[in-house]
């Protein structure tokens, strides 16, 4: 799993399109699951599905080796968002799990964080 306490900062994440990742996280989808937006770093990315958040940490020299952490929308307990300011140009997101803790990602400014808490809060509340 990746660890957020040690890496609690991913790469500053953009928007990208839904079948962007289809090919490595799809066989994970159980019945009915589909994807709802993609976000990609560096080389890490996530996926939000319409059943939980799918969080793929690239490792290796060669990006071959790939550790896939699933996140249920059901164990997240608060979420908050600090939008960017004039000297700080990223968007910051922090969801407290069950069991897990907080996670923080980071996200462009040209990010639609709106659309990302309606997706998160369509689920949880």
């Amino acid at each position: 799993m990746i660890n957020f306490t040690n890496n609690s900062q991913i790469f500053k994440m953009k928007e990208v399109a839904l079948n962007t990742f289809d090919d490595t996280v799809s066989m994970f989808y159980v019945d009915g699951e589909e994807t709802i937006a993609c976000y990609q770093a560096m080389r890490d990315y996530m996926v939000f599905t319409n059943k939980r958040m799918i969080v793929v940490d690239v490792q290796g020299v060669f990006g071959k080796k790939k550790d896939f952490s699933s996140f249920p929308y059901s164990k997240i307990q608060a979420f908050s968002v600090k939008t960017a300011g004039v000297l700080d140009i990223d968007t910051d997101v922090d969801i407290a799990f069950a069991g897990l803790g907080l996670v923080h990602l980071e996200f462009t400014t040209a990010t639609n964080v709106a659309k990302l808490l309606r997706l998160i809060g369509g689920f949880v509340l």
